[in-house]
């Protein structure tokens, strides 16, 4: 038997692995709350390497390595450091305000908030701002499966892939992202451990790679950005992609919301953002040594690394390293891929289909919708997978969404009990046409958010002082009173 054809076997029988996974979670799921939730009863570990692997995905393993290896460390501040400073942000601000609420979508909030109208509009840009996110997953796993099969077209083994991971979320909802959440990361942390030892004794030590980097440094290790005012501009910008546009994403908070107490809440977002940035320095090492080692320091803007990852470790690893590296990156994408699928669906069911049932629906009837919304995404997403060619730019462009149209109203209802329902609306409306306006008709050198951004917060502001609610919010006296009783 070839080296080939076993780690195929090795693959093939992985992806089973996770089938079975979800099959198993799926006799726990026994209403709609355990499918979006887990029923609110996971630990701290548990729910710490669920946010841990919420954005160790693709672009981590394959986008941010790429970067650094043609940028340095100055290339690749918007992941992992924007997502590091996304989970402290949202462990700090957020979490315990949210576990209070006992809600199940961050489109609840707003509609205790604002109303049945804004939690509508809300829902229609988190579901938005999804298909790139998840699309970016489908692409990465389906170039890994083009590189180890042979002869395969990317659009089969997108299509693959597609159908797996929909398949496990689809029978077991959070239970399934959560187990195999864990399961993945053991062989995450396992795998690029050992491809990190690997190309560094490739390399001559890590003696010999310093060497190299000595004679060639380039900025690979420069933090900040080179002089200028747009330099300085893009690179703060960079921390607020993820750093803030993940903050309303429902991912995040379903992953947060599903510990067992405000407490495990709060400090898995702490240990996961500590585990994040560890694990996600292994990619960014193996992208140095393989840059000075292999590309003599300098790797061109042509070169994709999306592709020539994979296949150089197809040609200078062993059997064992190759099983491993491929099976850490299937479970890096898989854990995202599901968890990003779920988050989306939920939002579907519970603020689109379930009031314009007018909340006829039975909880049976609810958890189908919920599956059945499942695939709607994936079949979106993986269409919108087979249109797009950047990983990184996928990912960001959603994160984005989320920012420029959702950021404002979900921290207003928090904490601005003078926020409007005719303030968040402007504010979600002026803040994605904007961007879009910015972003594929201006062009700016900077990053198209920004304006965006500040024109979303305007919006929220004037919207609320020129437009007040009728009648004052009582979200917030509503939920003391439940805590009581």
């Amino acid at each position: 038997m070839s080296q080939h054809t076993t780690l195929l076997i090795f693959i093939f029988l992985y992806l089973i692995l996770n089938i079975f996974i979800g099959y198993w979670a799926s006799k726990r799921v026994h209403d709609s709350n355990d499918f979006i939730q887990a029923g609110r009863s996971l630990p701290m570990f548990f729910n710490a390497t669920a946010l841990f692997a919420l954005w160790f995905g693709s672009e981590t393993v394959f986008g941010a390595s790429s970067e650094f290896m043609k940028h340095g460390l100055s290339g690749v501040i918007e992941d992992p450091f924007g997502g590091v400073l996304a989970l402290l942000l949202f462990g700090f601000f957020f979490v315990r305000k949210l576990y209070r609420l006992n809600i199940l979508t961050l489109s609840d909030l707003l509609r205790d908030k604002y109303g049945k109208t804004v939690e509508l509009m809300s829902a229609i840009f988190m579901v938005f701002s999804f298909f790139g996110y998840i699309a970016a997953q489908l692409l990465a796993l389906g170039i890994i499966l083009k590189n180890v099969v042979p002869g395969m077209e990317l659009y089969s083994a997108i299509l693959i892939c597609s159908v797996l991971v929909t398949f496990y979320t689809f029978i077991g909802g959070m239970w399934a992202v959560t187990i195999t959440d864990l399961i993945h990361n053991i062989v995450i942390v396992i795998g690029l451990i050992a491809l990190a030892i690997f190309f560094t004794n490739e390399a001559g030590g890590l003696g010999a790679v310093m060497e190299k980097y000595h004679a060639n440094p380039g900025r690979t290790f420069e933090f900040f950005p080179e002089d200028g005012a747009l330099n300085w501009t893009n690179w703060w910008s960079a921390w607020l992609v993820l750093g803030l546009g993940s903050l309303c994403s429902q991912d995040i908070f379903q992953r947060a919301n599903s510990a067992k107490n405000e407490r495990a809440a709060v400090n898995s977002t702490y240990w996961g953002a500590i585990l994040y940035l560890i694990m996600a320095a292994l990619p960014l090492y193996i992208g140095f040594v393989v840059k000075y080692h292999y590309y003599g320091g300098v790797v061109n803007e042509e070169v994709d690394m999306q592709q020539t990852f994979p296949q150089l470790v197809l040609s200078e690893a062993p059997l064992v390293l190759q099983i491993l590296f491929f099976g850490s990156v299937l479970s890096a994408v898989l854990s995202v891929a599901s968890g990003a699928l779920l988050a989306p669906a939920s939002i579907i069911s519970e603020n689109i289909v379930r009031p314009l049932s007018k909340n006829k629906l039975s909880d049976k009837k609810f958890l189908w919708i919920l599956r059945l919304s499942v695939v709607f995404m994936a079949i979106i997403s993986t269409i919108t997978a087979f249109m797009g060619e950047d990983i990184y730019e996928l990912v960001a462009m959603s994160s984005i969404v989320g920012m420029v149209s959702l950021l404002g109203p979900v921290t207003a209802a928090l904490y601005w009990k003078k926020s409007s329902k005719v303030g968040a609306m402007l504010s979600m409306i002026l803040g994605f046409t904007s961007w879009a306006v910015f972003e594929y008709i201006v062009k700016p050198e900077y990053y198209s958010f920004l304006p965006a951004l500040f024109l979303s917060i305007l919006a929220l502001v004037a919207g609320s002082y020129l437009f007040k609610d009728k009648t004052e919010p009582v979200t917030g006296e509503l939920i003391d009173i439940k805590i009581k009783t």
